[in-house]
């Protein structure tokens, strides 16, 4: 019969390092094979991050659209698809001015749209170019938000949210919610126009 130290000592012992993972694909010699131990840990971080989004944000999806404020909002139902679309192609058109300019992006924990770095001392014709087109784009954005009622208002509510990504900015209060709703449709008109305007109108005479 074992006495009470060593009980202890075997249950110590028991104790001792991480418990062997199970259904694991081994070599031989009994080491997990990386491949096996690449795709666990995939798994592995991925389930902490929905876990963390499930706890912050109420949020059981793994799409996309959960990972960001705009993306949110349309998940709750609070603003349209077509909204949604509106405020990422915003997004866009905002991040490709940043980085085509060089200007530094205004929140490093805005989100990863692209990458953004600046460029050369002495950029290229080409990229000046686009870094004129981007620019007048931008103007011509926020010229269309500071048009609408309640400009200032239309065009601070519609940046934080697309742009720097406040997650605060979820629960904004119905009157938020209307401005931010009115810079969207904005900007959803112009899309609209824009894309209208690429296609190639003919007419065939009968």
């Amino acid at each position: 019969m074992l006495t009470k130290a060593q009980k202890l000592r075997a249950k110590r012992k028991a104790q001792l390092g991480r418990p062997r993972k199970a259904n694991a694909e081994r070599f031989a010699c009994g080491k997990i094979k990386p491949e096996w131990s690449k795709q666990e840990s995939e798994k592995e971080a991925m389930a902490v991050a929905l876990a963390a989004r499930k706890r912050m944000h109420g949020l059981e999806t793994r799409g996309a659209l959960a990972g960001y404020t705009l993306g949110r909002l349309f998940l709750d139902g609070r603003i349209t698809e077509q909204q949604r679309e509106a405020g990422d192609d915003y997004a866009a058109a905002m991040v490709r001015y940043y980085h085509l300019t060089g200007i530094p992006f205004p929140s490093v924990r805005a989100q990863q749209i692209g990458h953004v770095r600046g460029h050369a001392s002495e950029p290229s014709e080409a990229r000046a170019v686009k870094a004129k087109s981007a620019a007048e784009r931008m103007m011509r954005l926020e010229g269309l938000l500071l048009g609408c009622e309640g400009g200032r208002q239309v065009k601070a509510t519609v940046f934080n949210v697309c742009v720097m990504d406040y997650e605060g900015l979820r629960m904004m209060p119905e009157a938020q919610l209307d401005w931010l709703k009115r810079g969207l449709n904005a900007l959803l008109f112009e899309k609209g126009l824009r894309e209208y305007g690429k296609k190639d109108i003919s007419f065939t005479p009968q």
